[in-house]
């Protein structure tokens, strides 16, 4: 899944970029309301960190501009603002969870899981196509019932092709949700992803189908 950091505080901004990474997803970091929006105008998100004070755009503008354009995209406000005025104001402006900084890691990441899976609509934590199933709770995969061992990346792939299950997905919209915005990537790099996911589900009751001139299609075998 691929994210969007909007935060001035460089050191912050590459901090959460690094952890995030870590946590399997395509981060692409804006340090300004205006790269914000050039970003969001150009790239879809499984969810956007949304800073309030930020330079020449602020941050409950872009909030506002993205509401009124009709996009769902998950937002998180992350300010030093931790005001009653300040929250009620950004989840009354279309904000999806608000937090306060300092903030823990961790709490930041069940935030995420917490707004996307509501994003998708997911009325139970878990996914299942076949025998495959993602937990979105703790992001983890199972084929058959046993743990399935994969590099961030293919994570990455997998997880994508899950959530858009049963709609075919397009060689360059995978492509843009496992890697980031700025990664220098050769266009053959998601086919090599996609056949070493497919390798890992040899066994199990589900595939990833190649659809000529629509893209990939996770089901059932």
């Amino acid at each position: 899944m691929r994210l969007l950091i909007v935060e001035d505080n460089h050191e912050l901004a590459a901090w959460l970029a690094r952890a995030l990474t870590q946590a399997h997803y395509a981060v692409d970091v804006a340090h300004d309301g205006e790269e914000a929006e050039h970003l969001l105008s150009v790239s879809d998100y499984a969810a956007v960190i949304l800073d309030l004070s930020l330079p020449k755009i602020d941050g409950m503008t872009v909030l506002k501009r993205i509401r009124r354009a009709g996009r769902k995209v998950p937002v998180i406000i992350l300010t030093a603002n931790a005001s009653l005025a300040g929250r009620v104001d950004g989840l009354d402006s279309g904000a999806d969870d608000y937090l306060a900084k300092p903030f823990e890691l961790p709490e930041l990441e069940a935030r995420l899981r917490a707004v996307i899976r509501r994003g998708h609509d997911l009325a139970s934590p878990e996914i299942a196509v076949a025998d495959l199933v993602l937990n979105t709770a703790t992001r983890q995969f199972a084929l058959k019932g046993e743990p399935l061992s994969l590099t961030p990346r293919e994570h990455s792939v997998l997880e994508h092709l899950i959530l858009k299950a049963g709609t075919p997905v397009s060689k360059a919209a995978l492509s843009e949700n496992v890697f980031g915005f700025d990664a220098e990537t050769d266009p053959s790099a998601i086919e090599i992803y996609v056949h070493r996911v497919r390798k890992k589900l040899e066994g199990g009751a589900v595939e990833i189908a190649t659809l000529r001139g629509l893209g990939y299609l996770l089901r059932g075998a």
